[in-house]
């Protein structure tokens, strides 16, 4: 059995180097000497996730406990992941308590090392979306199989651990029997930013041109009458949306995965804020608020699987299945028309327009350069790392934001730049007790957080700069909105933002 000890040094090898190929050699290096029963665990270990979800444990929790730590490792991986499920299983009056004694019997069993890790892990603060391609390339030569083939179950699947037990266990045959099965989510495809419409249509021989919506992401499942609905970090939504899932019953089809946005609109067809759309997908939620969904993608129709057919063929499909459904777009249209389009989406209070090539398949869970997003401004979705305390008007609240960009060889954030502006009041409060939340550590002026709040941020441009880690700072950013839809392995990577740099 593989002691814990061995996957705190491995994630420790794997945070203290920038090469993505040490970080590979190092995860397969551990993932080949797992016991068949330790892959699961050990994998979402390694990823910085708790085996088998959250448990219920806040970090006012974790700040509390103060536990001896033990000499010599002898924490095995099953270990910990018998105590963890536990601890899950833990509910009713007085589970903050016990939750906290289990916690406490699972630490005093505990190295330091170990400690550190497993508060970390129940924090939050070990998990790295971004380190899933590297989690990928990983599996693929632990097992000795194609990455492509450990990518594409991974991205069916949506679930690490179960893909690292089939490539370990019966290589590309038993990863080749995940596929989309209707009421499991398939991780959403991305888009790329595009530095103007001229040079997004420019890319392509042939285009879809629809509407950026302003809208929240949803992935619609129906098998008969059951129906489930994800939003795009794969969370369901099904009891909190009925309106949504009456009108997909509705639909002239047995079975059919529909990948779309949904928002809400005014009394003149105008889409709402933000954040009335997403309140709609808390528990606590208003249904007097109606959604309207607005379909761009078919994945599933009636028995047949559409993920590898051309973007033309999956739109055929889905005008055939919800016409009156589809978003607002254009097939194969000149310069001129695109450019109308963009106009009319701007007027309609959108964000912009998509570009997305006809010939192209649906890349699940990946930001490929097939789909093009065109705003009229500078946008990126960032990662808070850090607030400072504010000054005059705004003592007392947390205000200076620091932002990072996601790291593609799946590395924590890369700090990019600090911003106070756009900051409601609202905001400030809201992220004032929200930061504390999730705080991990502070100094006299800057509370440190969890890195998982994405928050969109509006920006001039980029410039060289050695003050930060990325070598590049943002020009004259200021808060549009923060993303609850979005995670961190959603972000903006610090290619996106150095992509940004004038050229010349």
């Amino acid at each position: 059995m593989v002691l814990l000890a061995e996957v705190v040094a491995t994630s420790r090898e794997v945070s203290a180097t920038r090469s993505r190929k040490a970080k590979t050699t190092a995860i397969a290096g551990l993932l080949g000497r797992l016991d068949a029963v330790e892959v699961r665990p050990a994998t979402a270990l390694l990823a910085g996730e708790l085996p088998g979800g959250r448990a219920g444990v806040g970090w006012s929790t974790l700040a509390a406990l103060r536990v001896a730590a033990a000499a010599e490792p002898a924490l095995t991986i099953g270990d910990v992941d018998s105590a963890i499920g536990a601890v899950r299983l833990i509910k009713g009056s007085g589970s903050g308590q016990r939750r906290a004694e289990s916690l406490t019997e699972l630490l005093s069993r505990a190295t330091a090392a170990e400690q550190e890790f497993l508060v970390r892990l129940f924090g939050g603060e070990l998990r790295q979306g971004a380190l899933e391609g590297v989690m990928i390339e990983a599996i693929a030569a632990a097992a000795e199989v194609r990455t492509d083939a450990v990518r594409r179950a991974f991205m069916l699947s949506g679930r690490l651990p179960a893909t690292a037990e089939a490539a370990l266990r019966g290589g590309e045959p038993a990863l080749a029997e995940f596929r989309l099965e209707v009421g499991r989510p398939v991780r959403p495809m991305l888009a790329s930013p595009a530095e103007n419409l001229a040079t997004a249509l420019a890319e392509f021989d042939e285009v879809s041109v629809e509407y950026k919506l302003d809208g929240a992401r949803i992935q619609v499942h129906r098998n008969g009458d059951d129906v489930h609905i994800y939003t795009r970090t794969l969370r369901e939504i099904t009891r909190n949306v009925p309106e949504l899932v009456e009108l997909v019953r509705g639909l002239n089809c047995q079975a059919v995965v529909l990948d779309g946005e949904t928002l809400a609109l005014d009394d003149a067809g105008r889409p709402r804020p933000f954040q009335e759309t997403m309140g709609r997908f808390g528990a606590q939620n208003s249904r007097e608020l109606l959604l309207h969904p607005y379909f761009f993608d078919c994945l599933h129709l009636d028995g047949e699987d559409l993920l590898d057919l051309p973007l033309r063929q999956r739109l055929d499909a889905l005008g055939a299945v919800a016409p009156q459904h589809r978003i607002p777009a254009t097939q194969s249209p000149s310069p001129e028309r695109a450019a109308e389009l963009f106009d009319e989406a701007l007027d309609a209070g959108h964000e912009g327009v998509m570009v997305k090539a006809l010939d192209s398949g649906y890349a699940a869970g990946r930001r490929g350069r097939s789909w093009r997003k065109v705003k009229p401004q500078h946008t990126l979705d960032l990662v808070v790392l850090a607030a400072e305390w504010g000054h005059g008007r705004r003592r007392g609240y947390l205000s200076n934001l620091h932002l990072g960009a996601r790291d593609p060889d799946g590395g924590p954030p890369i700090m990019v730049g600090k911003t106070f502006k756009g900051l409601t009041d609202e905001l400030l409060a809201w992220q004032t007790a929200e930061f504390q939340r999730r705080e991990t550590h502070r100094d006299e002026w800057t509370v440190h957080v969890v890195p998982e709040l994405v928050v969109e941020i509006e920006l001039d441009g980029v410039q060289i700069s050695p003050r930060y880690p990325g070598g590049v700072a943002l020009r004259f950013a200021r808060v549009l909105r923060y993303r609850p839809e979005k995670d961190a392995a959603s972000a903006d990577s610090i290619e996106a933002v150095r992509a940004m740099l004038p050229s010349g």
